[in-house]
């Protein structure tokens, strides 16, 4: 997966919500769309989008299937925000300067 795709997945709430609700440890399509106003063709839309961006994963029990948290599913937006990291800390040294110049 790439991060393109981890973007599009984590920038609807539901699916952030569903994707905090697993945190917690494995659930079910219904016990994931408790306390959430949509249907049952809506939550499987939106565990397929997180499923496909490699965030979950399922575990087939019989008929029965459970969804986790994919531990290396951020993996590549990590490894995307590694490569900006060295670039905040000179520019908020940057606007530090700035903001005490603009002090005196």
């Amino acid at each position: 997966m790439n991060e393109s795709e981890i973007f599009r997945a984590l920038s609807d709430p539901t699916r952030r919500a569903v994707l905090d609700r697993l945190t917690a440890g494995e659930k079910n399509a219904t016990e994931l769309r408790q306390g959430l106003e949509i249907s049952q063709p809506a939550i499987s839309q939106h565990i397929a989008v997180l499923r496909g961006a490699g965030l979950i994963k399922e575990a087939r029990a019989g008929r029965h299937v459970n969804y986790s948290v994919n531990p290396d599913g951020l993996r590549p937006l990590f490894d995307w925000l590694t490569r900006y990291r060295s670039f905040w800390p000179e520019r908020v040294e940057r606007l530090k300067t700035l903001l005490k110049e603009m002090d005196q």
